[in-house]
Order: structure tokens, then sequence, then C-alpha cells
């Protein structure tokens, strides 16, 4: 358990970014108390593997010391479509003592890795007394992927307390700031530099998740192979800022049809939903998260193509800003700082 009073880091290890995010518990809410990110060369993490641990562990020391951030627990998550493992499934009524020994044996079925190679955790979601059936989201996620963030987590000085997965980061985000329909479902996207977490919820409880291997990556090197740019100039033209020599009207077409790739993934996952939901299928609306959410005419794209609105997340409405931030620039790394502040509300021994 937790002592009283300390302090939980939320870490977020992306491939672009790291990011870390503190909050204070209020009555009744809370308050934005540290926050930070710090940039990594894309060599380091490269598909959600850490390929330079000790650049990453030193990056990370950085930013925590760069935030004034003194705790040292922290919440780490993980992503990625071969390493992470979710399924939503049914079996018959059981207490959850008795699941928790069983869990082991109910979910070798449904996982492609073997079994003694990941580390389990489940949630029960629905209990269906007149079928004796229960739902219950069971999560797989390989340990040497765990091994490797609390290695650099561990190494940087933290504690690694829990670790999570970035669509659930994503939906603890969404509960504190938005309101919940009962009968709607919505999508929440996150588009980070490597890798696209979707989770859609009905009535706040995750009926659908997925993670792919495209990111915001693709916009930055379309951009570097037809220019002849270095990333870093591509970085900026992919959020809007002029770079010498390149017509701002041909970055909008490379950008436009480079981002087809991304949103015709978001797209096939949307039609594997509806056509393997029992929740009914309509999507209502999509809160877009990470880096592609500043991308510059990416979120209109994205609803035109999709046929869906699409809001920004911004993961501190409902958190208390105090005057001591620069509240223009919070306003303008919202949306990456999504999953960071998810982890931060974590607590050791909740669910």
């Amino acid at each position: 358990m937790l002592i009283s009073g300390r302090r939980i880091i939320g870490l977020d290890i992306g491939s672009k970014n790291i990011k870390a995010v503190q909050l204070k518990d209020l009555k009744g809410g809370y308050q934005l108390d540290r926050l930070g990110m710090v940039s990594v060369l894309p060599e380091l993490i490269v598909d959600g593997s850490i390929l330079d641990a000790p650049r990453v562990t030193e990056a990370i020391k950085g930013l925590i010391s760069d935030a004034g951030i003194k705790a040292k627990d922290a919440v780490i998550s993980v992503s990625g479509h071969s390493s992470v493992i979710i399924k939503r499934i049914s079996l018959p009524q059981m207490a959850e003592e008795e699941l928790e020994e069983s869990i082991k044996f109910e979910a070798e079925q449904y996982i492609p890795f073997d079994i003694e190679d990941v580390s389990l955790d489940f949630q029960i979601l629905e209990q269906r007394q007149d079928e004796n059936q229960m739902d219950v989201m069971v999560v797989a996620v390989k340990r040497d992927k765990i091994n490797e963030y609390v290695s650099v987590v561990s190494e940087a000085g933290l504690n690694p307390v829990i670790v999570d997965v970035d669509a659930f980061a994503l939906e603890n985000v969404y509960e504190i700031n938005y309101e919940i329909n009962p009968n709607e479902n919505i999508a929440i996207v996150n588009i980070g530099a490597s890798t696209i977490n979707m989770n859609i919820l009905k009535g706040g409880i995750s009926v659908f998740t997925r993670d792919s291997s495209l990111g915001g990556n693709l916009l930055s090197e379309a951009l570097q192979r037809e220019f002849t740019i270095s990333y870093d100039n591509a970085e900026r033209l992919k959020y809007g800022e002029a770079v010498e020599g390149v017509p701002q009207e041909d970055v909008a077409a490379i950008l436009m049809s480079a981002s087809e790739d991304i949103i015709g993934e978001i797209s096939r996952s949307f039609d594997f939903f509806r056509t393997t939901s029992k929740q009914g299928d309509e999507i209502h609306e999509i809160i877009l998260s990470g880096g592609c959410a500043l991308v510059k005419d990416f979120v209109p794209l994205l609803s035109e193509r999709i046929g869906i609105g699409v809001k920004i997340m911004d993961p501190f409405k409902n958190i208390r800003i105090p005057d001591s931030f620069d509240k223009g620039h919070l306003k303008r790394i919202e949306p990456i700082m999504a999953v960071a502040a998810g982890l931060a509300l974590r607590r050791v021994g909740d669910r």
C-alpha cells in the first residue's frame, strides 16, 4: 500500500518524447503538481523496443531533474500489437478469487504467446446473471517487454510501482475529464510517433482495443524523402513551421497523402469493431490525442475521411492548474501528455 501522501509520477516513455506528470490529490479532484517532457533521438526507441537503454535512462534522469520532481514512485505503461494482448472474453460466473487461480488456464487459449512468457492481469467487466456468465478483460504482456521498461526506469533512480497499458491510461484520463453517455460508443485514438492506440468505450467501459505499429513518423519520413531534409526540419514542417526553400503548399500535399495510411488503419480497425461488436456498432465521436493531433490540418482530414466528429483530448480539463504553470505552453502540448496524465491517476491497489 502507498504511504499516505506519497506522490506518484506518471511516466510515458514514447519513441519521440518521454513525458512525466505528477498530480496532487485534492478533495473531490486533482491538481497538476509537476510536468515535463524531453525529446529523444529516433534511434533510441524503435517500434516500442528500447535499443539504447543507457541514453534512455539519462533522458529520464534529465527530465525528472528539469521538472523538479522529487517523487520516486512511477507508473509506466507499455503498448504494441506484438507484445501486448487485450481480450474481452466470456466465462462462467465465479468469484474473483477463483478466477485469480484459474486465469492462466482460462487465458491460454486466447494468448498467441507461451503463457509462461507473459504477465497476466484481468478485470471483471460485467456479470450476466440470467446467463450465468461474466465478461472479463484479460491483458497479457510479454515479460521481456516489461523488464526492458522497468530496467531503464529503475536505473534512473525511480521505483516502478505499476505497469499499465497505454489504452487504459487513456481511458483513465477520459473518465475524469469527460461526461460519459451510457448509450454512446466513444473512440479514444492516440497517435504517437510509432504507435496508434485505440480504445472504444461503451458507457465508459472498454469494449474494443487495438494497437497498430504506425504513427506520426510516417509523415516525417515522407517529408524527409520528398524534400531531402533532416528529421528535425521534417518535424518542424509537420507542425506548421516554415523551413527555408520548402513551399508550404507542397508540404500540405505530402502530409495529406502520408496521412491516408494512418487514417486507413484507423478506419479498418473501426470496421472490424463494427462487424464483431455486440454492443451496437455506431461510433459517435473520436477523442484524439498524441502528436498527430497537433499536425496541421490532420484533425479535419481524419473527421472527413472517417465520417465521425473529432475532438482533441484535453487531459487537464477537470484538473486544477496552478498559476505557476505556463498555461499557453500547456495548451500547446495537452494531447501529447494524455497517456502520462492517465498514468498519474493510478494508485497502488486500484483496478
